[in-house]
């Protein structure tokens, strides 16, 4: 079975930092895309950052230069770094997998559980 399992959320106040992570099992990791996601309160689910099994990466204009994506093969994990956090960053941040890179959630087949991330101002 394919499981994608995130960690990492909390309580910070702006202007600080969280990293997420994504465990993958259950297929090839090294073979796939992972993104993030989230879903503030009241808003759908939006793009976050996405890396390809080639290490390229993609950024929502949001989150560039405060968030970084970076995988490690050896642990099937993907790391989303977030600096400098800001309030409108709290939402529910979702992990995915596809077999390639994209912005949209209807290319990833593979869906996490979520982790909340609050931020106060």
């Amino acid at each position: 079975q394919v499981q994608l399992v995130e960690s990492g959320g909390g309580l910070v106040q702006a202007g600080g930092s969280l990293r997420l992570s994504c465990t993958v099992s259950g297929l090839l990791f090294r073979s796939y895309g992972v993104g993030w996601f989230r879903q503030g309160p009241g808003k759908e689910r939006v793009f976050v950052a996405a890396i390809g099994y080639i290490t390229n990466t993609r950024y929502a204009d949001s989150v560039k230069g405060r968030f970084t994506i970076f995988r490690d093969n050896a642990k099937s994990t993907v790391y989303l770094q977030m600096n400098n956090l800001k309030p409108e960053d709290t939402a529910v941040y979702y992990c995915a997998a596809t077999t390639s890179i994209s912005v949209s959630s209807d290319d990833y087949n593979y869906w996490g559980q979520g982790t909340q991330v609050t931020v106060s101002s």
